[in-house]
């Protein structure tokens, strides 16, 4: 595809708009929401968000992470404790979510503080996951440099072999959550003429402040 064709690459929103009244005081709850309308769309991994870190020599960098609880106190979501995630929230706990609604013509960004969640937490949520998922988070030395597709295989296989069809499979020890403990929170919803809405969630030491942002 030619520069100019990515240039023209354009489309007009025209979805209903976003105003202040719409907007609960908590927006975890408007959040919850426009999940919900997500959900009920029917748009493929909703639960799809892009996560932001920033490595202690200033080099950004993201991924698609999926997320996997949400609560009073945040937005959660497991890892390799050794992957370059980790890593570099280990350096710099300060993060930015986005989940990219194209669909409804929505987008929500997220900025907060990553924090670890506790062994009961992992726990709890690593035996709901796939028995291959958990052998999967044994398996992988993620994001290290690995000689070919052979060498993720064979250690699959080994892990797999080694915990057999019936026993239980642990957490791994380098496995594990985060919670992103927001303290700002922006919906942007499309409107004709690229003039978008943009509300703003602010925490304060007075709780939640609102603003329109210009487009």
């Amino acid at each position: 595809m030619k520069e100019r064709d990515l240039a023209e690459l354009r489309r007009e929103y025209a979805a209903e708009g976003l105003c202040e009244d719409d907007l609960p005081a908590d927006p975890l709850a408007m959040f919850r929401r426009w999940m919900h309308d997500t959900v009920t769309a029917g748009l493929h991994e909703p639960n799809a968000m892009v996560l932001s870190t920033v490595s202690a020599s200033g080099a950004p960098s993201a991924r698609m992470v999926l997320l996997k609880g949400l609560d009073e106190r945040g937005f959660c979501f497991y890892t390799n404790y050794s992957s370059r995630k980790a890593v570099e929230l280990a350096a710099q706990p300060g993060c930015a979510l986005l989940f990219p609604w194209h669909p409804l013509q929505r987008q929500v960004r997220i900025e907060g503080t990553a924090l670890r969640m506790t062994p009961a937490e992992n726990q709890a949520y690593f035996d709901t996951r796939p028995r291959a998922s958990q052998i999967g988070a044994w398996a992988s030395p993620q994001s290290e440099e690995v000689a070919d597709r052979a060498v993720l295989d064979a250690s699959y296989d080994a892990v797999a072999s080694r915990f057999g069809r019936e026993e239980p499979i642990p957490v791994p020890p380098h496995w594990g959550g985060y919670r992103v403990e927001p303290h700002v929170l922006e919906f942007w919803q499309g409107r004709p003429g690229r003039m978008h809405d943009r509300l703003r969630y602010r925490r304060t030491d007075a709780g939640w402040a609102v603003a329109r942002l210009a487009p």
